[in-house]
């Protein structure tokens, strides 16, 4: 086989055993996919951040074991075979609108295609035990936005998911679809949406941060829901219950300075209790496509391809130590070289790694080299 392209390292590490969002990102940062799968396999000395992560228990074995199990070219043929582009942070294709997300995904799997993640795009998520309010609510503005040129960003979930994909398609010239999936995207979940995932594929984009194979495991749709947050410009919820995936899309999308705007529901509608307590708390009111119209036309800083950066400054009493923390630091050391206290170095740490500014590892902390950040991702 010729020489792989840098796309294939980082799907194969995408897969890897126990692989996390935040060890993706730390490996991938600052350097080639196929140089982070070197250091990883021993076959180029790792960084102090890099060694600090390898140390961490059977992690390195569980690693090696995988990657010889599912080794880049395999992986790659597997991405061909299912006629998947491979979106690396950091490379031009990658969505401008992500790059800098709080807790970016260091690569994404997409079927479909690129074009449609430069569009206007509104986010609409609901519960999966919709009505059937609910669901002609859905599938009714999806029509309505997919006809004005608005891509329409899900989850490709049961209920108001599908209602509101299953709308955009149903206008042939209008907007195609964005799905954002927990599961490979040769997985199917539900299985009973399977027509529906190709035809947002051959219509719009199909995006996943999972690899191949990749089976539906619990804590991988919270995960997702940050995604079709920062692919949105507007959020919609239709329809949610007091608790579940919607509230958490829409809590990632205020994290990230997106709108947020609910469907409000009868007062007895148990599926409609979260949004109501959403319009409470003061969410904008959409009771059909012109109000989401109206509210895209307040802010486009999302709109294009130009780089948005969500992430708020560092303060003035932070910013030293991000500068210090070019090179990978430890809390004592930080202490030492700013004459600050243990407890003012650790918050403004604390602050710099939940901005996005910076990540640590065992204690060792070090500058972002393009914005990625763990920002509670698990180690």
């Amino acid at each position: 086989m010729s020489e792989l392209p840098e796309q294939a390292y980082a799907a194969a590490l995408a897969g890897l055993d126990r692989m996390t969002v935040g060890r993706l990102g730390l490996l991938l940062d600052g350097r080639a996919p196929s140089e982070a799968f070197a250091m990883v396999m021993g076959d180029a000395p790792p960084t102090v951040m890099i060694a600090r992560l390898l140390d961490t228990r059977g992690l390195l074995v569980a690693w090696r074991i995988s990657a010889a199990r599912r080794p880049p070219a395999a992986v790659w043929e597997a991405c061909l075979g299912l006629d998947m582009t491979v979106l690396v942070r950091g490379s031009n294709d990658y969505p401008p609108m992500l790059r800098a997300d709080p807790v970016p995904a260091p690569v994404l799997f997409m079927r479909g295609s690129l074009e449609r993640l430069t569009g206007r795009r509104v986010g609409m998520v609901g519960t999966r035990n919709a009505t059937g309010s609910g669901r002609d609510s859905a599938t009714e503005m999806g029509r309505a936005l997919a006809a004005q040129g608005v891509h329409v960003v899900s989850g490709l979930a049961r209920g108001i998911d599908g209602c509101a994909h299953r709308g955009v398609l149903s206008i042939p010239d209008g907007a195609g679809p964005i799905a954002v999936v927990a599961t490979g995207l040769d997985v199917v979940y539900p299985r009973e949406h399977r027509q529906l995932w190709d035809l947002v594929a051959e219509r719009g984009a199909l995006i996943s941060e999972a690899p191949p194979g990749t089976q539906p495991e619990p804590y991988r749709f919270p995960l997702r829901n940050r995604i079709i947050a920062g692919l949105s410009e507007v959020l919609v919820v239709v329809e949610s219950r007091e608790t579940g995936g919607s509230l958490i899309t829409a809590s990632e999308a205020s994290q990230r300075n997106v709108l947020v705007m609910a469907v409000p529901g009868a007062v007895r509608n148990r599926a409609a209790r979260g949004t109501n307590d959403l319009v409470r708390e003061g969410c904008p009111i959409a009771t059909d496509a012109r109000d989401v119209l109206v509210a895209l036309g307040l802010d486009n800083r999302r709109a294009g391809p130009v780089d948005y950066d969500p992430r708020p400054l560092p303060s003035r009493e932070d910013r030293p130590l991000l500068d210090m923390c070019c090179e990978a630091r430890t809390l004592d050391q930080l202490t030492l070289l700013t004459g600050r206290s243990l407890v003012e170095c650790a918050m403004s740490l604390a602050r710099l790694e939940f901005q996005g500014w910076a990540h640590q590892v065992n204690g060792w902390f070090e500058a972002t080299g393009s914005g990625s950040a763990s920002n509670g991702a698990t180690w």
